[in-house]
């Protein structure tokens, strides 16, 4: 289909049904849109690429014409989308030729932001870098990135960051979003990487939302499901989400919790596996250690115990215990709603517990994916550039780093693995106390982004901090930077990207990016050679030169390790996604992991010991080999804890941030896509119309969201959402309103409301369990109302 008009694709998102039947072929639908007056006949030529505003991956070819992007279009041959595109992807395009793309370097001279050039601008970062060496050391020097570069890009920056530098400072902002994924994956399985392929989807029984509200964040994959729905012998679909979602009116069973409590819904639903023996026996002794800690935990959580936690029925915890309990092909996705939420890592393991217990792993139908929030979150992971070792070694293992070493051809001391790696709530902490003296943030926006943005704009605005921001837009964070750097975005630049399920991409470059902006890889390559870092020989310590030749460098960086690229290449990637490890040129790649029971859990290969799952506590090496000495799945129980902030009688709701369908992160490319932009251009707020009519507001009214930290206002939009429960989505900042990049009166970013505080085993910030009050301030009139 072609998406002409907003019509097509802006009131119907996710396009024509395609019918299928389990076990059949996902039939093929290609989408396609052309700026308006070009014909498919006039597009002069075609580059390969994959999706930039979310994390599903959906292959695509970018239309070129007279230089300039023109559209894109589904690849139809692609394991992943079958040639569908997400409505954002045939969009969003647009964004590229805005004409307010930062297109020179800015320096900051007497508090203004002025135009430069090159040698200017990376000779004051590379002046004020030697300087905290040579006066702080490394620890002085941090880096924040983002999930939507290159693989090679984070590859190049890990080694900058850890061997050239020699800091632990280095995390991406993938720790807001996908951070509880990486964890609970190393917490059950002993490392990264998800074990269930998107072809899962083609012949379950059952498939299990849990706080994946996945119609509005992978369109494409609620695209397959929709079909299977629409066709012969459609799954059940359980949903948890405390929102009545598309995805919960679909479903079979919608469980509805309370914010902050998915730990004891777990419990309960485990509880019920096991007391009706709906487990399989064989498999746990034979592939599994835990299972006795784990039924001795959920004893304490019957369905009416857990009902009375949560809020959920407990006939409608019975009825999805049921459904996941029996069905013979399980799939179950995990995303925000869990990995945002108080005790993230305890309740994404339970989870995963659920298909251990039920040996639903490895298998067509049978798989488990702990979803990422952006297109190259997983290679934040892989590359090193998330704060973690790269191909997935341990901090903790001395031969991992004595390896890794080699491969770098560094001493081992170069590579700081003294401590564990520090997260990003972490450097804004060290950068606030004045430890931190330099932060390069790169491709994201922390001054919407972040929680409790009063006290991240402080940080970054502070004297003592030297900020770098590398972006495409003039974003709220560059406002604050001492130097600017445009960099060259999807589409002008060339490089691969992992999805959740583990498909690797090649996007390559279609036009020039504008004016004099580069692509991220070249801007670290000349941070690189400025330092003048070099490896023990004393030869230049990053030996590659172009995306392709970091690519390679990368290949062996990985082999051996769980995410084995050796047997991928530019060339084989032109054809299509393969999914890792793929480790020879004749090899498919690895649909699901862990088909033949084995895990990559062993003491000696496995990526981590684990944490403790209340207090986030590191486990040691000795523990964990006697606890699994044979390499074995981990089943890790975790009783239920109160949050952090409940409601209380000042503040009677708890918020819950999260994502739209029409928008990506802080509206900085979504935005400038007209189409896009006119179907979400305000932030609005959802309440139940129990709780709009308790404080007098209408659908339309003008209402103020408070929490201890600040106030936004919104337009009230009234929806199924549970009562008790306002739902606020965190795409809107300052850089489109009239006051600029700051509030200017009432604030409308979320994140002005949510509170500092994190998961302990994944340190990603706890989105969704802050206490708010509500009250109308304007009708839809924008008449004032009396207090």
């Amino acid at each position: 289909m072609n998406a002409d008009g907003p019509a097509d694709r802006i009131e119907n998102p996710w396009g024509e049904r395609t019918p299928y039947g389990r076990g059949e072929a996902w039939p093929v639908r290609v989408d396609t849109h052309l700026a308006d007056g070009i014909e498919p006949g006039e597009v002069e030529r075609w580059a390969v690429s994959a999706s930039l505003l979310h994390s599903n991956g959906d292959a695509m070819d970018i239309a070129v014409n007279e230089e300039r992007i023109v559209g894109v279009r589904g690849r139809s041959q692609d394991r992943v989308n079958h040639g569908r595109l997400d409505v954002k992807d045939l969009y969003g395009w647009q964004a590229n030729s805005s004409p307010d793309r930062l297109t020179t370097p800015l320096v900051r001279r007497d508090g203004a932001l002025v135009p430069t050039n090159w040698d200017t601008a990376m000779s004051a970062i590379v002046g004020q870098t030697r300087d905290l060496l040579s006066e702080r050391g490394p620890s002085s020097i941090s880096f924040y990135t983002t999930g939507q570069l290159f693989l090679e890009e984070y590859y190049t920056l890990g080694l900058i960051a850890h061997g050239g530098i020699g800091t632990a400072h280095l995390d991406g902002n993938t720790r807001l979003c996908t951070a509880t994924a990486a964890e609970s994956l190393k917490e059950s399985f002993g490392c990264d990487g998800q074990p269930g392929s998107y072809a899962d989807i083609d012949h379950a029984d059952v498939v299990a939302l849990f706080g994946h509200n996945v119609a509005e964040t992978q369109t494409v994959l609620w695209m397959r499901i929709l079909d299977r729905l629409a066709g012969p012998d459609p799954p059940s679909i359980v949903c948890v989400d405390p929102r009545l979602t598309p995805v919960a009116r679909a479903a079979t069973v919608h469980l509805a919790p309370r914010p902050g409590t998915n730990v004891a819904l777990m419990n309960a639903l485990l509880h019920e596996i096991i007391e009706n023996g709906w487990y399989d026996e064989a498999y746990v002794q034979a592939h599994t250690v835990g299972f006795g800690e784990l039924a001795q935990t959920v004893r304490d959580y019957p369905p009416e115990h857990a009902a009375e936690i949560t809020g959920v029925p407990a006939e409608r915890i019975r009825a999805a215990a049921r459904l996941l309990g029996t069905t013979e092909r399980l799939v179950s996705t995990v995303l925000q709603g869990f990995y945002q939420s108080h005790q993230a890592t305890a309740a994404a393991v339970q989870v995963n517990n659920v298909h251990l217990i039920r040996g639903m792993l490895g298998r067509p139908g049978a798989g488990v994916l702990q979803m990422n929030g952006q297109p190259t979150a997983e290679n934040t992971r892989e590359a090193g550039a998330d704060g973690d070792l790269p191909g997935f070694r341990n901090w903790s293992n001395d031969s991992h780093i004595a390896d890794l070493a080699r491969v770098w051809n560094l001493d081992t001391m170069q590579i700081p693995h003294y401590a564990p790696p520090t997260h990003v709530m972490q450097m804004m902490r060290y950068a606030e106390e004045g430890s931190i003296r330099f932060m390069w943030i790169t491709g994201t926006n922390p001054a919407v982004s972040l929680p409790e943005l009063a006290r991240i704009r402080s940080i970054l605005g502070d004297d003592r901090l030297f900020v770098v921001a590398q972006d495409i837009f003039h974003t709220e964070t560059c406002q604050l930077a001492d130097v600017v750097l445009p960099a060259a975005t999807w589409g002008e630049k060339t490089g691969t990207f992992t999805n959740t399920d583990r498909t690797v991409h090649l996007s390559e470059k279609a036009v020039e990016p504008p004016g004099d902006a580069r692509a991220d890889l070249d801007i670290f390559l000349d941070f690189a050679h400025r330092m003048e870092f070099t490896d023990k020989d004393g030869a230049p310590l990053i030996r590659w030169t172009d995306p392709e030749s970091a690519f390679e460098a990368w290949k062996v960086c990985s082999a051996g390790r769980p995410c084995d690229y050796t047997g991928l290449s530019y060339d084989r990637l032109r054809d299509g996604g393969i999914q890792w490890p793929c480790t020879s040129t004749d090899s498919p790649g690895t649909e699901r992991l862990y088909a033949d029971g084995q895990f990559f859990a062993d003491p000696d290969y496995c990526e981590s010991y684990g944490r403790d799952l209340i207090t986030g506590a590191p486990f040691e090496e000795i523990d964990y080999r006697a606890m699994n000495p044979y390499g074995r799945a981990i089943i890790r129980a975790a009783g239920y804890q109160p949050a952090h902030e409940p409601p209380t009688e000042e503040y009677p709701f708890s918020l819950i941030t999260g994502r739209t369908i029409f928008h990506f992160h802080t509206r900085t490319k979504t935005a400038r896509a007209p189409e896009l932009q006119s179907a979400a251009p305000e932030v609005w707020v959802e309440m139940s119309a129990a709780d709009a009519a308790d404080i007098g507001a209408d659908d339309g009214d003008m209402v103020e969201i408070t929490t201890a930290r600040s106030a936004v206002q919104a337009r009230l939009r009234v929806g199924g959402i549970r009562d008790g429960v306002v739902f606020l989505p965190f795409h809107y900042g300052y850089w489109d309103t009239p006051g600029g990049y700051q509030p200017d009166g009432a604030g409308r970013a979320a994140n002005e409301l949510t509170l500092t505080d994190w998961d302990p085993p994944s340190k990603q910030p706890i989105f969704k369990t802050a206490a708010a009050n509500v009250r109308r301030v304007r009708d839809r009139e924008e008449r004032q109302v009396r207090p």
